[in-house]
């Protein structure tokens, strides 16, 4: 309980302010987690389960009576949906992972056009549908925003388990809007972390994209890996 206590009350000064030192740790699991992600382990996702649960505590701000900058519902609803897809995929690449020759737990893949299609679409309509919501609730403004990361946070981490190749490019879109919200909400270690991730999911698109088409070629075609997603080529 004492260690509890701490966790939850301790804070690590800076300038005239303090960072909240779940958010700091929170973060730090979420770049071990997209570290694993990139080299395709299955270990990203409980790695990265455990900083949603740090991070929730924090964005739910005084629910937790924690002296937190402000409540950001949009932000604390993603960790519930990031531990939940997260279960999803730490289950689908485990099973690429057994069912592999070569011990490898998913095949990078594109999306279909059509799974792009619906992407984008989801991306937009889930956004103007949960601005309402996210705003009844009081959620730190602008709302939209704060809608948005979640949506694409929701959107990239499906499309991480099933391998598709684009779930990077939707992180850039989620960084894109959720630095400036986060820097203006007061969550500077996370506003950091975002920037950072901008540069990173950079990188992991090309690390993808070159290990889809080195594999690719490599893949008997008669024998396809069961990771390989299920929407490429419908």
């Amino acid at each position: 309980m004492d260690f509890l206590r701490w966790l939850f009350e301790a804070q690590i000064p800076l300038g005239g302010s303090a960072l909240v030192l779940r958010e700091v740790l929170g973060n730090i699991f979420g770049l071990l987690s997209a570290l694993g992600g990139m080299r395709r382990k299955v270990w990203a996702w409980p790695i990265g389960i455990v900083g949603n649960i740090l991070l929730l505590t924090v964005f739910l701000g005084n629910v937790f009576g924690a002296a937190a900058p402000a409540t950001l519902w949009g932000q604390a609803a993603r960790q519930v949906m990031f531990i939940a897809v997260a279960v999803y995929g730490w289950y689908r690449w485990q099973q690429g992972r057994q069912s592999s020759s070569q011990g490898r737990a998913i095949v990078p893949g594109w999306a279909s056009n059509k799974v792009r299609i619906a992407l984008g679409g989801a991306m937009v309509a889930g956004t103007a549908a949960l601005t309402p919501l996210f705003d009844a609730l009081g959620s730190y403004p602008p709302v939209w925003a704060d809608a948005w990361t979640f949506m694409g946070s929701l959107l990239a981490t499906y499309g991480m388990a099933r391998g598709w190749t684009e779930f990077w490019l939707i992180w850039v879109a989620v960084d894109i809007v959720g630095v400036p919200l986060l820097f203006s909400a007061g969550y500077y270690a996370s506003a950091v972390m975002y920037l950072f991730y901008g540069f990173f999911t950079l990188a992991g698109f090309f690390v993808w994209w070159r290990a889809e088409k080195r594999e690719r070629a490599g893949r008997d075609a008669s024998t396809p890996d069961i990771a390989v997603p299920a929407g490429a080529g419908r």
